[in-house]
């Protein structure tokens, strides 16, 4: 039995805090719907700016000795690029903005468990945000070494300018930004939680949030470090990467004096690998959020997919010297190993997506379609993952657009495919509106078409062997149709965000109500108000399986436990009618959110899963309970 904190009362909609508006309201708030939205603003306007500096990646690359750009310009668009969407947009809209606004919703929670740090933490990323494009504004332009800035080309020996400099601070301001989010979110889910939401009654996008938090724990430090290192070695010295001028009047490196490049191989990819599943877990949740609201079913294998989260994180903070195989300075058979067996817990997950839809009734909404996109884009990129995870293959594409390949279907094909799919799952929840669905399927189809069409040549030009961060080629290896067909698939994911441009215009200006609970999902977010009041709740509904939402609103339809126990579900007389969430006079049902017990109190009432002994109170206008006994297996039970 898990003991809960119960939240402090709520106040009532006339009794909701009044703050600044407007502006100010943006600027002076600490609470975490609007710090979520403020993330998801800024990091979907980033992905923009990112995507146009792809575009001009791809035009210079139609011809083979394109003059769209210069050689140095195209370094910075492709540095710039790399660190937009991987720093920048993929990470922040995920866990920033998502999680911000969502996982208190998902827990019950009135706010983040420290709403002034909540605020920090999207100031120091939207100030590290602005900091690395002012590169653009600087002499000699923005950073120009690559989305991984390896020494030792990172130092300012051999790229010296402040656009460099303005990239490696912003790194460490938005490094500090998602070591406090995570903070926060640990904070939150362990200490926040509503009564009778015991760890394995959480929805997996919260499970998912809290391993990716600790993984951010793990791993964003290490990358902080590595980066004071690297600007003291530009500025002050100190050649810990630096291998030039540190040699002995004989010519001899002096092995007191010089510093390891490859050191900075090992800090960033120590960093870097647990970063992939940083940027992938939280929209593995996402994915398995949405899935059974479409399918009509509960998730297949929900303890499962928990475990499988877990061991992902734990493996990944040892697989992360597979990027450095050609280094010759790592012990292959086992990191080899290592990225194999990663694999695992990853196809189990697969497993349990296809068992969730497996005789579904699946209704193919926007957001449906976007999961299913990742799940296609998503294996693609894990299949030729296991390919790069052997050593005699990886020798031979390490270099190649092989890998660009791959790594924009993992990345891409989890950042936007799930993400869009929770833009359009959870919009209706954030602004009580909803955007137009045959829109958001000419958004998706297009985009689908064109992720296709822009990868798979990159594949087979790799494979001819195209050299990665190339601004020409030879003109006559063949590779030149493969650029063009990758050229036309980008500007079709370029359309496709258009058509999403004019899906939130008009939205904006034919708003169609949505209702608290349009797509008849499970999860506890789902039982508030659309948008949310000031702390989230004035009710909360009895939590008795990972569906709290779908068990109150239909009370008539068995509860499966995550135990595997059938509940006893509650009556329309006890906890209000079906379908709409709210009981007469009320937003929610069971228990008030100001005069909830902790589950220890609830255990011993029956009042979390074993029934109740009694009945409960009902709550602002709803009718007493009718002390029907529970199921077995519940957390009263005995």
């Amino acid at each position: 039995m898990t003991d809960v904190i119960a939240p402090p009362a709520v106040a009532h909609a006339h009794e909701e805090e009044h703050g600044p508006s407007g502006l100010m309201k943006w600027i002076t708030t600490t609470d975490h719907k609007v710090i979520g939205l403020s993330y998801i603003i800024t990091s979907v306007v980033l992905f923009y700016i990112a995507g146009l500096l792809a575009m001009g990646i791809r035009v210079q690359l139609i011809t083979p000795s394109g003059t769209f750009i210069s050689f140095q310009q195209f370094n910075e668009l492709f540095s710039m690029h790399g660190s937009i969407m991987l720093y920048l947009f993929a990470g922040p809209f995920a866990f920033g903005g998502l999680a911000n606004y969502i996982v208190p919703l998902q827990v019950g929670a009135p706010d983040m468990a420290f709403p002034r740090l909540n605020a920090l933490s999207y100031w120091l990323y939207l100030g590290g945000s602005i900091m690395m494009l002012m590169g653009f504004a600087v002499a000699g332009g923005a950073a120009n070494f690559g989305w991984v800035a390896y020494a030792p080309l990172s130092t300012s020996t051999y790229t010296p300018g402040a656009g460099q400099d303005l990239w490696v601070m912003a790194l460490v301001l938005t490094g500090f930004s998602a070591i406090f989010t995570g903070v926060n979110l640990v904070g939150t889910i362990f200490y926040l939680r509503a009564p009778g939401m015991t760890m394995f009654r959480m929805p997996i996008f919260t499970w998912n949030m809290l391993v990716t938090a600790i993984l951010i724990l793990i791993a964003f430090p290490v990358l902080t470090a590595a980066l004071v290192m690297l600007f003291a070695d530009r500025h002050f010295g100190t050649k810990i990467y630096e291998v030039v001028g540190c040699h002995m009047a004989s010519g001899a490196p002096d092995a007191h004096a010089c510093g390891s490049s490859v050191l900075w191989q090992n800090l960033f990819w120590f960093f870097g690998h647990p970063e992939v599943y940083i940027l992938a877990l939280p929209y593995f949740g996402m994915v398995t959020t949405i899935l059974p609201v479409f399918s009509r079913k509960p998730v297949f294998g929900y303890k499962t997919l928990v475990f499988a989260t877990m061991a992902i994180a734990a493996l990944s903070t040892g697989v992360w010297a597979h990027h450095m195989f050609t280094t010759g300075t790592v012990l292959l058979p086992f990191f080899s190993l290592m990225t194999l067996l990663i694999a695992v817990p990853t196809g189990i997950k697969f497993f349990n997506w296809i068992g969730t839809m497996w005789r579904g009734q699946i209704v193919y909404k926007t957001p449906f379609l976007f999961c299913f996109g990742f799940l296609l884009g998503f294996l693609m990129g894990g299949v030729t993952g296991v390919i790069l995870a052997a050593p005699p293959l990886d020798f031979f594409v390490h270099t190649t657009y092989f890998v660009v390949a791959h790594f924009h279907q993992v990345l891409f094909g989890s950042a936007v495919f799930a993400g869009f799919g929770g833009f359009y799952f959870w919009f209706p929840k954030m602004f009580g509106r909803m955007l137009n669905d045959r829109l958001g399927k000419v958004h998706f189809w297009l985009l689908f078409v064109g992720f296709w069409l822009t990868f798979m040549p990159q594949y087979i030009v790799g494979l001819r062997g195209m050299p990665r961060r190339v601004a020409s080629y030879p003109a006559d290896l063949g590779w030149q149709s493969w650029n063009i067909a990758s050229t036309i698939g980008a500007f079709l994911i370029a359309a496709s965000f258009a058509v999403m441009l004019v899906n939130l215009w008009v939205s904006w200006r034919y708003p169609v109500s949505a209702g608290d609970n349009p797509w008849d999902a499970h999860t506890l977010e789902w039982f508030t108000t659309s948008p949310p009041p000031h702390h989230n709740y004035m009710h909360l509904p009895m939590i008795r399986s990972e569906r709290p939402t779908w068990d109150y609103n239909h009370p008539t339809s068995p509860s499966i436990g995550v135990h595997g126990a059938r509940y006893a579900t509650a009556t329309p007389g006890r906890d209000g009618p079906s379908g709409n969430g709210h009981p007469p006079g009320g937003n929610g049902s069971g228990v008030h959110a100001g005069e909830a017990s902790a589950s220890r109190a609830e255990g011993a009432s029956g009042g979390s899963g074993g029934g109740d002994a009694g009945g409960q109170p009902g709550a602002a206008g709803e009718p007493g309970g009718s002390g029907e006994p529970g199921g077995p297996g519940g957390e009263g039970a005995p």
